[in-house]
């Protein structure tokens, strides 16, 4: 792309367009404080991963497939589709409104779906897997060697994480409780069938052996 402004944010150098800009005030709207806060996060890791790395990406996809990531996830949601892809939706509508071309709407598109499904994320475009990185490092620690302890503690003072861990896992529950069918194949399971009562998955096995054929 063509070099675009920036701006340091946490003492990390970020896109600074106006959609990046609207995508910020739109997830403030639509976010807890502390999901606010990590989506900032997972921008900002995202970012200093690419740095460190040395990668090429698209800087504004990378920016609102990490801001708008975690628009769904919240105690009234209903689905009916897994709340990442409900959110990949809303992404991508949010882009092409913002005058993205359908490439780079899909990237955000697959940046949002895939956003905890890091066996897949990671390996996908360098938008993708950057955003999974990012994501995936402020929730579950994943590749949290790759930026230094100093630069991380900056990011986390200025965007504190609010009990996220608490927080997060009464949506995952609530989801697992209200909208089991949309958990059964993702991540979410695991909070089901150790939070909520009386969820039960079915089995992968299942699906196989009662395929409707001879054999």
């Amino acid at each position: 792309m063509d070099a675009i402004a920036r701006r340091t944010l946490a003492g990390v150098s970020v896109p600074d367009t106006p959609l990046v800009g609207r995508a910020i005030e739109h997830a403030r709207q639509l976010c807890e404080p502390y999901l606010f806060n990590h989506v900032v996060r997972s921008w900002l890791f995202a970012v200093r991963i690419a740095q460190v790395q040395n990668i090429e990406h698209d800087g504004e996809v990378v920016a609102i497939g990490t801001l708008l990531h975690d628009v769904t996830l919240n105690e009234t949601f209903a689905g009916p589709r897994r709340f990442e892809v409900e959110g990949a939706y809303l992404a991508r509508a949010f882009v092409r409104q913002g005058g993205f071309d359908e490439r780079r709407a899909q990237l955000t598109w697959d940046s949002v779906a895939l956003n905890s499904t890091p066996s897949i994320g990671l390996y996908k475009e360098a938008e993708v897997a950057l955003c999974t990185a990012g994501i995936c490092l402020d929730v579950v620690g994943l590749q949290y060697s790759l930026i230094s302890s100093a630069e991380i503690a900056r990011i986390v003072g200025e965007f504190p994480r609010l009990q996220m861990k608490r927080r997060m896992t009464r949506c995952f529950c609530h989801i697992a409780k209200v909208n089991p069918e949309t958990t059964y194949d993702n991540f979410a399971r695991d909070f089901g069938e150790r939070f909520v009562a009386g969820y039960k998955a079915p089995s992968s096995v299942d699906f196989v052996m009662n395929t409707p054929f001879e054999e």
